[in-house]
Order: structure tokens, then sequence, then C-alpha cells
């Protein structure tokens, strides 16, 4: 059974996998929109994390299974 908050853990570390490559497309192919999303998701994605690791609900919920 995974811990409390290692749900919000793996959710926040996808999006800021996805938040990076959004940057390093949106920087390679001078697309100003997709490096904004990035640093977006990047942001969202440590919340998530640090929310996880605190061991608060997200969204309303405290675990998702």
């Amino acid at each position: 059974m995974m811990r409390e908050g290692a749900q919000a853990e793996l959710a926040g570390g996808s999006v800021i996998i996805l938040g990076i490559i959004l940057l390093v497309v949106g920087y390679l192919l001078a697309i100003p929109i997709l490096w904004t999303l990035g640093i977006i998701l990047v942001v969202v994605g440590v919340i998530l994390v640090l929310l996880g690791t605190a061991g608060h609900a997200i969204g309303g919920r405290r675990h998702y299974y």
C-alpha cells in the first residue's frame, strides 16, 4: 500500500517532467507559449510534490485509488 501523499508525488513528478520537456522544446523551437506552459507546469508540479510530502489532501480528497 502506498503511503499518504505518494500518489501526489507521482502526479507532481510527471507534471514536472512534462513541464521541463515543454521548456526545452519551447526554447529550441522559439515558441513562447510552450515556454510559458512549461514554467506553469513545473511550478504546479513542485506544489503538488510539496503538498504530497506534507500529507495534505489535494483536490478535496486525501486518497486517489
